[in-house]
């Protein structure tokens, strides 16, 4: 079991490849006020102990893991219901996102309770604390198949040791708590500037008919 990976990492990688680097390889963090939301948020969720609501079954910070993912983490709450259901239920701040990754994290959190429990889970929630109201995410074959193909690239980024190289995006960029850490418009131009020194180089190297074989 020590060789699971965070299962939040799946979030990270598919927000950006090389956030998820930064906090997973190169151990760095920093907050801003949309992570620091998404704590208190997160803390809220867990609070109190389990109970019984109208015969559901409540379970709050359920330890779960997936050795077919090779991934292991915490689901927020965890809902058992009378005739088998079991629902998992994520809490995010702000409001559904333009790309999947809260949807990932929730069905990879499914996917570890099914391999768990011998159980089939075919939905999840989520609740976003802007809306404060739950998100049904239906468990389909795509979105299974994202959580297995994230799960297989976060391992290789691991294996490999290499954080991914930064691109800057504004919307996404502009939001992250690591991006005084990352540097991405600073990468940018780092990239920039190789890439016309490299083609100077071999300009040069054709021109005079040189190598440095």
């Amino acid at each position: 079991e020590d060789q699971l990976l965070p299962l939040s990492a799946l979030q990270h990688w598919l927000y950006c490849p090389r956030q998820c680097g930064l906090i997973h390889l190169e151990q760095v963090w920093s907050e801003n006020k949309f992570t620091a939301e998404g704590q208190v948020l997160h803390h809220k969720a867990h609070e109190g102990a389990d109970e019984s609501k109208g015969g559901v079954r409540i379970t709050r910070s359920l330890s779960v893991r997936s050795f077919v993912l090779g991934i292991a983490g915490q689901c927020d709450i965890v809902e058992f219901h009378p005739d088998g259901r079991v629902l998992p239920v994520e809490y995010k701040r702000g409001k559904p996102k333009s790309h999947r990754a809260d949807e990932v994290q929730i069905c990879a959190q499914a996917m570890c309770l099914e391999e768990m429990l011998g159980v089939t889970i075919t939905s999840g929630s989520l609740f976003y604390g802007e809306n404060r109201r739950r998100t049904v995410v239906e468990f389909d074959s795509d979105l299974r198949g994202l959580v297995t193909g994230t799960a297989a690239a976060l391992h290789a980024m691991i294996a490999s040791r290499a954080t991914p190289l930064a691109e800057y995006e504004a919307r996404r960029c502009d939001a992250c708590s690591l991006i005084e850490l990352c540097q991405p418009k600073a990468m940018r131009f780092k990239r920039g500037a190789q890439a016309w020194f490299l083609s100077q180089l071999n300009h040069q190297t054709a021109f005079t008919g040189e190598s440095d074989s």
